[in-house]
């Protein structure tokens, strides 16, 4: 599967919920996931292993009250590498409602996703 072929793949599911799902079909068992540095050391922060990743994912979704929208850019390819912004309209359980905007910076091998990278502006 080509970096094209995973990225339009992982935008599909993501665009419909499918987080979870799209972790067991496209990131690899050693793959890492990286937050901002004012995060990494936070609840959501960085974890290597798709269990790792999958168990961050649990944890977000946890903490969300309700999803009232989201958004997903087509995305930007260069070689192994993808990027797409991603725009979430959320009620968060602690924090109430926000809308939080990012850049995920995506790393294909194999095939698979081995990093994902967020960048976002905290608090």
């Amino acid at each position: 599967m080509s970096t094209e072929a995973v990225a339009k793949r992982l935008i599909a599911m993501c665009r419909h919920g499918q987080f979870e799902e799209a972790q067991h079909e496209l990131y690899a068992k050693d793959a890492v996931s990286i937050e901002p540095e004012a995060a990494a050391n936070g609840p959501l922060g960085n974890v290597k292993g798709l269990d790792a990743i999958l168990e961050k994912g649990k944890r977000f979704q946890a903490s969300v009250a309700e999803m009232h929208g989201l958004e997903v850019s087509e995305p930007l390819i260069a070689g192994n590498w993808f990027s797409v912004t991603m725009t979430m309209d959320v009620t968060m359980k602690e924090y109430g409602r926000m809308t939080m905007a990012e850049v995920c910076v995506y790393h294909v091998k194999d095939d698979k996703i081995v990093s994902e990278q967020f960048f976002y502006d905290m608090g």
